[in-house]
């Protein structure tokens, strides 16, 4: 899976000194900031897609994606791909095309079976829909869910983001009279946080702490695994966090039937790992090397881009804002 996005790349950090990264990279495998925008006098509200378009696009995003996945090839699915999921899954290709250039000699076909989609009916452009689905992949029982997004009448289904749950972590989506699912706005104040001031919300939690995200695997356990590896013997890491909120980073949102809604969001971060006089940065794996410009002397610069689903409750609720999961792609790294 994978879009070139040359010259639409996240913004790099103004801080922390020369804490600067050109762009690469790799890992695990809307709402537009002011609301819906009426493109073409589009003022109709209907569902974004039928079901057998959903299913197609699925069907299609699957054969794009192994073909890729098999060549290390990342034009098989650049027109399947957009947004967060583009750039992880893109410098996964980059890297295992640079590592092993004949292809991908540990493909295994991706399947989905069981699919169920949530389709929300909205008025304008862009459209979009959330499949969930079992997958021949990753934990037995967990369920992926995908959004898949377009621009246009005119445009493909791309997916532009994932998260993998439990079974029952998947929330209960409402639905209106004709069964369809009802998106929340980017500006939708019934929720504890307005989806649009969700990556901001959650890149200052993780570098300040606070009470608005509930304790969990993303968020309290990982800033106490950052605080730990701030200052090792030898090497210092610095972190910083970035929302991205425009284009196809938009965030995007589904209500659940308690009211609140299962968001997805994008942010942006950065690693710096700095070794002490006398000492070198340890040595890369062979997929970070494959993504990194420069030459690692005392220095090391990671990228990431990150895709998140939370649970967003009703304002005025006693619950927090629950991160239920997250995948992270190394996107670029430079040594210096």
């Amino acid at each position: 899976m994978s879009r070139d996005h040359t010259g639409r790349s996240p913004r790099r950090p103004r801080s922390l000194g020369r804490f600067t990264l050109a762009t690469g990279t790799m890992t695990v495998l809307s709402l537009a900031v002011s609301g819906c925008v009426v493109v073409h006098g589009e003022r109709e509200v209907v569902p974004s897609a039928t079901r057998a378009e959903a299913a197609r696009a699925l069907k299609d995003f699957t054969a794009s994606y192994n073909k890729a996945d098999k060549t290390y090839d990342r034009s098989q699915d650049a027109d399947r791909v957009t947004g967060p999921l583009a750039d992880i899954d893109g410098a996964k290709l980059k890297a295992g095309h640079t590592n092993h250039p004949a292809g991908n000699p540990a493909h295994s076909p991706l399947e989905f079976s069981d699919p169920e989609f949530s389709i929300p009916a909205k008025a304008a452009w862009p459209r979009w829909f959330v499949a969930n689905t079992a997958a021949n992949k990753g934990v037995p029982g967990s369920r992926w869910l995908l959004v898949f997004t377009r621009g246009s009448a005119d445009e493909v289904w791309q997916a532009s983001y994932l998260t993998v749950l439990g079974a029952g972590d998947v929330p209960e989506f409402a639905k209106d009279e004709g069964g369809w699912a009802r998106p929340v706005t980017a500006d939708d104040a019934a929720l504890a946080i307005e989806p649009a001031k969700l990556g901001r919300s959650y890149a200052t939690y993780l570098k300040a702490g606070g009470t608005t995200f509930a304790a969990g695997v993303h968020t309290s356990q990982w800033r106490a695994q950052r605080e730990k590896f701030a200052s090792k013997p030898g090497l210092a890491r610095q972190y910083i966090d970035e929302p991205l909120n425009s284009g196809d980073y938009a965030p995007v949102g589904l209500r659940t039937a308690d009211g609140g809604a299962l968001v997805f969001f994008a942010t942006h971060r950065f690693e710096k790992q700095t070794a002490a006089a006398g000492t070198g940065i340890p040595t890369p794996a062979a997929d970070v090397r494959a993504l990194t410009t420069g030459e690692i002397k005392q220095s090391l610069t990671l990228e990431f881009v990150s895709n998140q689903a939370v649970l967003d409750p009703a304002k005025g609720s006693a619950r927090k804002v629950s991160v239920l999961g997250r995948i992270e792609g190394l996107t670029g790294a430079e040594g210096e």
